[in-house]
């Protein structure tokens, strides 16, 4: 079908996009899409004890798709001498082991649903802001449209509702180009969306983007913290205003005290946070109180302290656990996703009756300093990558020493040669920083790990903070 229309006559593809265009957003999301919207809106107000029966309903059918049809599964099932009906409740899930990115990198093939054909499944991979891209499958058609009903429902919670103008500042390149130079906005007509480039946040560009946004006029602005942080802070010290924001939707980066602050200040409104993550297997959202919520339709999440216990206490810190119900042809059970949530028993006053937590800790959103002495988040550049070769990469690190120079470090997997993977990470990222960074490759061995055991995607050598006076940089 799509081919047909690719052939079609301009004016004949112009006036079908424009007739789609007119179909509710609901409608064209598709069936999955509108069952799990309009149970969303029944469930979020369940008791606490419905809301547990639901997630072990769920959990068991999980379990017995993943023995049935799992060859890994059923291997870790069959070496504990266990079979799914022994996992009847929260504390049985934890007989089973974790699973870890490098076991997810092991064991690829053997996690897929032998009950799947290829033609259902859709390649993907994690931006690698952890510094250690990661592939997996969804089911196509099924895992996106259950993502989308369980974002907009947040959104909803916002007061952000289907078909109204949003601005989109994250790590979507803009694919328009205008005298050989890619354009810093585009509009998505169908979805009523200006797009914004988060890799040309200059000052001169940040007066354009004022201007577009007051244009444009939209009742949301969506974007990763950093990049909303930047524009903040421009704002705020050139005393500009972007009064018509009702809701700030962030994700993908932890959002800091002092960004919510300045942040909110600035666009005057509040944000609506939300944290996932791309292998689609937990959820964590800020309702209309600003509480974080964990939401269990969604799937299980456990918060491990470090020694192997739940959280139970208030104020703990414990590893984000996750087992997803909303990707069967790739089950992850247990996985351990290497980001840290702060414990609270602490009840909403919203009236919703999930489980909450304080904040989540553990995203890297470093910036960099361009050639022209701005700051660019390094996050969007990392997480806006979902390259189908992107695992080509086995880990990734950036060093900065010079303003404008960025030396990119990178330990490739063996089938490839070091120039194939030199040639194919500088077109990656030219295409993202080339106009603001001169971009140097090196192959290397091994990425050291820190003190405490992590990678750092970023080496940032220069003294880069913000300042609250004319210039927002001091380097």
């Amino acid at each position: 079908m799509r081919s047909v229309v690719k052939n079609l006559p301009y004016p004949i593809k112009l006036g079908l996009k424009y007739a789609y265009g007119m179909i509710p957003l609901p409608i064209r999301y598709g069936k999955v899409f509108r069952d799990t919207y309009a149970f969303l809106q029944e469930s979020q107000w369940w008791s606490r004890e419905k809301l547990e029966e639901y997630q072990i309903r769920q959990l068991n059918k999980l379990l017995h798709h993943a023995y049935e049809n799992v060859p890994y599964y059923r291997r870790v099932f069959e070496e504990r001498g266990l079979r799914p009906e022994n996992i009847q409740d929260f504390d049985d899930l934890r007989k089973l082991p974790y699973l870890t990115k490098d076991i997810v990198r092991e064991n690829l093939s053997d996690l897929l649903a032998q009950n799947y054909s290829k033609s259902k499944l859709r390649y993907a991979t994690t931006g690698g802001t952890t510094g250690m891209p990661l592939g997996f499958y969804w089911e196509k058609g099924f895992t996106d449209s259950k993502e989308w009903a369980f974002v907009w429902r947040q959104w909803n919670w916002a007061g952000y509702r289907f078909g109204k103008r949003r601005v989109t500042l994250r790590g979507d390149v803009i694919s328009k180009f205008k005298r050989g130079q890619r354009k810093l906005w585009e509009y998505d007509r169908l979805n009523n969306v200006l797009f914004l480039s988060p890799y040309d946040m200059t000052e001169e560009n940040l007066f354009k983007y004022v201007g577009v946004i007051n244009k444009f006029r939209p009742v949301a602005i969506q974007g990763y913290p950093s990049n909303l942080y930047i524009l903040a802070h421009f704002l705020k010290n050139n005393n500009l205003r972007i009064d018509q924001i009702k809701c700030i939707l962030t994700s993908s980066e932890i959002l800091y005290a002092h960004q919510r602050e300045i942040i909110e200040e600035s666009l005057t409104s509040r944000i609506y946070d939300h944290y996932g993550n791309s292998e689609r297997n937990a959820l964590v959202v800020e309702c209309e109180e600003g509480i974080y919520h964990i939401i269990q339709e969604y799937g299980i999440l456990e918060s491990i302290g470090s020694d192997g216990n739940s959280t139970s206490k208030e104020d703990d810190i414990g590893e984000i656990v996750a087992t997803g119900f909303n990707n069967y042809a790739m089950p992850f059970v247990r996985y351990k996703t290497g980001d840290l949530a702060v414990y609270t028993k602490h009840k909403c006053a919203c009236g919703r009756n999930y489980p909450l937590l304080k904040r989540i800790e553990g995203r890297s959103q470093e910036f960099i300093v361009t050639k022209q002495a701005s700051l660019v988040s390094l996050g969007p550049a990392i997480f806006g990558i979902h390259d189908l070769e992107w695992t080509r990469v086995r880990q990734i690190q950036f060093v900065q020493e010079q303003k404008g120079k960025l030396i990119i470090k990178i330990v490739k997997n063996d089938n490839y040669s070091d120039q194939e993977i030199k040639e194919y990470v500088l077109k990656l990222f030219n295409i993202r920083l080339s106009r603001i960074c001169d971009l140097f490759i090196e192959i290397v061995d091994d990425i050291p790990r820190t003190k405490r055991g992590k990678y750092r995607v970023l080496i940032q050598e220069l003294p880069v903070e913000f300042e609250s006076n004319e210039s927002s940089l001091q380097v």
